[in-house]
């Protein structure tokens, strides 16, 4: 497995051709107390850098992009009882699993994702 950083600060941990996706904990920190996600369908199909869901925080909505393209093959339910999960663990905090489509392309490592941030 290995772990993934988009430019729009969202998270592919990868294993094979299936990616779990997040956010970072910088996009966490910035969103401020996440209230609500809004889950993405099961069997959806998303393409690399489009939208793939939103969450609603006490600052404001914003959107999650997907870091990769393929379908949504499962997503975490948790999310609709425990929304604030993805503040307090955002790292370790799936929104869903796609089936890559494709081999992700302009992703970074954390250390290199890290480095952007300064």
């Amino acid at each position: 497995m290995a772990k993934f950083y988009s430019k729009t600060h969202e998270w592919a941990l990868i294993d094979g051709n299936v990616a779990a996706i997040g956010i970072s904990e910088y996009a966490a920190k910035e969103l401020g107390d996440v209230v609500y996600v809004e889950l993405p369908e099961t069997g959806q199909t998303v393409a690399a850098g489009g939208e793939l869901t939103e969450v609603e925080s006490v600052k404001a909505a914003s959107p999650i992009y997907s870091p990769v393209a393929g379908k949504i093959i499962e997503v975490n339910a948790a999310l609709e009882d425990a929304p604030e999960t993805l503040s307090s663990d955002p790292e370790n905090t799936f929104i869903c699993k796609i089936e890559m489509s494709a081999a992700p392309e302009g992703l970074m490592t954390e250390a290199e994702y890290l480095a952007s941030l300064k």
